[in-house]
């Protein structure tokens, strides 16, 4: 098998020369993707905000705050974007005991556990990531996790991803991201580190 087989194949062999793992949260190791769309809606119709599905899939990987401060500067509200981000987590936290792994992504880390180093580097607050992976049995896997109340810029700044390889020990060029969204990917580039885009192992969703 080719040694940039990894990038599209999600079981091919990852080069030795990778010695760091680093995988988004949601919607790249839980899907999350649905319960979050929800709880922006019910969230964002309180406070007299839109923002469609398309939309929300474009904003993936973006710190949640700043999504509302983008929504409300668009559409001429003045709202407390913190306070707006606040109550969209507590919603989505109340949903995240329906969480399920996606397979394809979390199986590729249970296999290099011990052989590379594992991050997790993800737009949400770290409080809420580990939830998710605590929901789904892997908060203890990881080395490194990182959420956006960790660095001062979200994606699509490489912060997150340089500094999760930083915590694990690893240079970036040693690095491989796995993502769902483009600003993530983006970010990855911006880091110097390889990206997976995991979309297509598991889109649309069936037999997970």
């Amino acid at each position: 098998m080719l040694d940039m087989d990894f990038l599209t194949v999600h079981d091919a062999p990852i080069p030795a020369r990778i010695k760091g793992l680093i995988f988004d949260c949601d919607g790249t190791l839980v899907d999350t993707m649905p319960l979050h769309f929800r709880a922006w809606m019910q969230t964002l119709e309180r406070h007299g905000l839109k923002m469609s599905e398309q939309r929300f899939y474009e904003f993936a990987g973006m710190p949640t705050a700043r999504i509302v401060e983008i929504l409300s500067k668009e559409q001429g509200m003045k709202v407390s974007a913190e306070e707006i981000a606040h109550e969209k987590e507590m919603v989505y936290v109340a949903s995240i005991p329906g969480a399920q792994r996606i397979r394809q992504v979390v199986d590729i880390a249970l296999r290099e556990k011990g052989k590379r180093k594992l991050g997790v580097a993800s737009g949400g607050w770290q409080r809420v990531v580990r939830e998710s992976l605590r929901v789904i049995q892997l908060e203890e896997l990881f080395d490194a996790i990182v959420g956006a109340d960790d660095v001062v810029h979200g994606k699509p700044a490489p912060d997150m991803f340089l500094k999760a390889a930083e915590l694990m020990g690893v240079k970036p060029q040693e690095c491989v991201v796995y993502e769902d969204g483009e600003l993530g990917m983006q970010a990855a580039k911006a880091a110097g580190m390889l990206w997976v885009d995991v979309r297509p192992w598991y889109l649309p969703r069936k037999g997970m």
